[in-house]
């Protein structure tokens, strides 16, 4: 039976070099769209980062290890990662952004079923991020940031 780990065993013995580096590319372009949603507030900036810890884990220990000490990881992903929880308001900014993105494409594109794709992945990420991440205000981010330090 053919099993989607033997295909991931089979196409990581004959193409691992290969897909090593398409991780790291492919990393890297996730990192530059994380960063520039820093800046521009149109792009969300955490899907983008933790796609590309998610990327340089399974292309290079030594990119992810960078990844996980910089200043961008720590500033926007640390706590996410560690304790699953986010400011409130940055998790209404991803649901509203993205929401935005997948509305703007869902009437661009002239596709019932894209459409009915689109609807079914916004609102697997709106019940995802409402019922398995904790919301919490910037005050107790803060406190939960202290308590770490200490």
């Amino acid at each position: 039976m053919l099993t989607i780990n033997f295909v991931y065993k089979l196409v990581n013995a004959n193409f691992g070099g290969i897909m090593r580096i398409i991780y790291l590319i492919l990393g890297f372009i996730t990192l530059a769209l994380g960063s520039i949603g820093i800046i521009l507030p149109v792009l969300p900036t955490t899907p983008f980062l933790l796609l590309t810890g998610f990327l340089f884990m399974k292309g290079s220990t030594r990119f992810h290890t960078w990844f996980i000490n910089s200043k961008i990881y720590k500033k926007y992903l640390e706590e996410f990662d560690k304790n699953k929880v986010m400011k409130l308001h940055t998790t209404i900014g991803i649901i509203i952004l993205v929401g935005i993105i997948f509305i703007i494409s869902i009437y661009t594109i002239n596709s019932l079923a894209m459409s009915i794709v689109f609807n079914v992945i916004l609102a697997l990420k709106c019940t995802y991020f409402i019922l398995k991440v904790k919301m919490i205000s910037n005050n107790e981010y803060k406190l939960l940031k202290e308590s770490r330090n200490d």
